[in-house]
């Protein structure tokens, strides 16, 4: 007789590297709609219109690595980070509508830029929990530097 429990499960390391790629790709739209916005004030306001376009495309991925994120089993901190984004866009589509004399329509852009921060963050933190073994490039030079100081004539005279 075969239980619910006894059932597998889709493989974890799949759900992590698709809740990844999917992280990207959110992180990359929001670099894109970074981009069409600095080109529609600077140089062709009718980028304006992809900039809308982009926000109201790739808007929806946050609620999706949200629900991700609680399903696979993933760190409180990339679940902080999942969960922060779909208020971070809410708040960043209310704060283009502010119109009053304090000019709160700025907050708009600090939005902006904390959500790419924690975006960036997001895509940090998932790739340490999906390749937990690939050494950073300050891993890399720390051994690198060991293995000179090892190996080198200094460090052999010093303690012969």
């Amino acid at each position: 007789m075969t239980t619910a429990l006894d059932c597998d499960r889709a493989p974890t390391r799949w759900t992590q590297i698709g809740f990844y790629a999917t992280s990207i790709i959110f992180n990359i739209c929001l670099i894109a709609q970074l981009l069409t916005v600095g080109v529609a004030h600077f140089n062709n306001p009718s980028w304006w219109n992809i900039h809308v376009w982009l926000v109201r495309g790739y808007g929806g991925l946050s609620l999706v690595l949200l629900g991700w994120a609680f399903i696979a089993p993933f760190s409180r901190r990339i679940r902080y980070f999942s969960a922060s984004l779909p208020v971070l866009l809410g708040l960043q589509i209310a704060s283009i509508h502010l119109k009053n004399p304090l000019h709160l329509e700025v907050l708009h852009l600090l939005v902006g830029f904390t959500l790419l921060y924690v975006s960036s963050s997001l895509v940090h933190a998932t790739s340490r929990t999906v390749s937990p073994t690939t050494p950073s490039i300050n891993q890399i030079w720390e051994i690198d530097t060991m293995q000179d100081a090892i190996f080198s004539p200094f460090f052999a005279m010093v303690f012969l």
